[in-house]
């Protein structure tokens, strides 16, 4: 596809944010939406390369209000967008080894079921009892709620892509932003490596590269991009059917059922800030050897694939909605490993606030650029 010259609103970045944002701008009639991606393929970068995982369990309210309205629309993505997802409602199953984690798990439950979300407080007998092949002789408690769970993230960019391109939305990979032109505090035009877009509004759904392109515009956006990786087994034939998402949350390592196997990661609390994604084989074998700790099982597995990819981290792992000081200049991103599942209704949530001027699903107002520099911070627990 030629890079069109001008545009109402210019999307960067094609991932599940930018996708979604570009779906719910075209259901609400705009017409000239471009979306750039550097990738050659849509969901190539920090979407792509998640585990998949959606979730209801957090620890803030503004999360759990945001899964609220994003999973039943990934549970009825079928329906609305034409697109199997395979969302596999296995349920997450968080466990506390230390009585720091159990205590926070009890009010994280207690908040959740005041909102309406029934998640369960397990034992460590109970979690003992629902994991019988996996070593938890010092789990203190847990955390169990049965509609969480893994989804396709390709099927569900490719919907929401697919479907805005029929209402005219123009996407184009390939294609590299490498400035942005701003006169008079407004932004201008888009330059990418096939031409500039003019325009004046950008949504900058970059993800992890979020903050290069606020650079671009002159506006600085805490984001950095943090590399964590996974890898999945072959076929494990003892593995439960209703294996749940596991997640050992004081070792930031987690199991979930792939195909007929596993796919297993674990955060890297030593790693440094950047952008390769390529696998740290030395840090692979330490989480191989954490997982075969807890899941002896693991030791005769024989590894499938394997791969890493960003998070992008803001100081206080919300994400970031709105307006910046450079008029037309918008932010959807700083998602901290938790945008996949929030991206339905963080594209809804964008259109909104384009074409209204105000968020009305759910008011995020509170997570804004300002936050940073006024010291609004609101801390998010549950993040691996």
């Amino acid at each position: 596809m030629n890079l069109p010259i001008t545009a109402e609103i210019v999307i960067i970045g094609g991932g599940v944010m930018g996708a979604s944002a570009a779906y719910h701008l075209a259901k609400r009639g705009v017409k000239n939406i471009v979306l750039l991606e550097k990738e050659n393929f849509f969901g190539q970068g920090a979407s792509g390369r998640c585990a998949g995982g959606i979730r209801y369990q957090f620890s803030t309210e503004i999360n759990i209000k945001l899964s609220l309205l994003s999973l039943p629309m990934i549970e009825r993505f079928k329906d609305e967008i034409g697109q199997d997802v395979n969302y596999r409602q296995c349920g997450y199953l968080l466990v506390a080894t230390n009585d720091k984690v159990a205590n926070t798990f009890m009010r994280n439950v207690e908040l959740q079921n005041k909102l309406g979300v029934p998640t369960q407080l397990l034992s460590g007998d109970e979690v003992r009892a629902r994991l019988p092949l996996m070593k938890f002789d010092d789990a203190l408690a847990g955390t169990f709620n049965q509609k969480d769970g893994t989804v396709d993230p390709n099927s569900v960019v490719m919907g929401y892509m697919n479907a805005a391109q029929k209402m005219g939305v123009k996407a184009v990979c390939g294609a590299e932003v490498i400035g942005i032109t701003v006169s008079g505090g407004e932004v201008e035009e888009v330059q990418t490596n096939l031409g500039a877009v003019k325009t004046r509004m950008i949504l900058n759904a970059a993800g992890p590269w979020a903050s290069q392109i606020g650079q671009m515009a002159g506006v600085q956006i805490p984001v950095i991009p943090l590399r964590r990786q996974m890898f999945t087994t072959n076929p494990l034939v003892e593995i439960q059917e209703d294996f749940p998402f596991v997640i050992d949350f004081a070792k930031s390592l987690y199991f979930h059922r792939e195909g007929e196997g596993l796919l297993i990661g674990m955060s890297n609390q030593n790693e440094k800030p950047g952008y390769d994604q390529s696998v740290d084989e030395d840090f692979e074998l330490v989480n191989l050897e954490a997982a075969i700790e807890r899941l002896p099982l693991v030791e005769k597995a024989s590894r499938a694939s394997h791969w890493a990819g960003l998070y992008e981290v803001t100081p206080d792992a919300h994400p970031i909605f709105g307006n910046t000081d450079v008029k037309g200049f918008t932010l959807c991103t700083g998602f901290s490993g938790h945008g996949f599942m929030h991206g339905p209704i963080s594209g809804k949530l964008m259109s909104e606030f384009i074409l209204d001027g105000k968020f009305s699903s759910v008011d995020v107002s509170m997570l804004d650029l300002k936050r940073f520099e006024e010291g609004r911070l609101i801390q998010e627990y549950n993040v691996v």
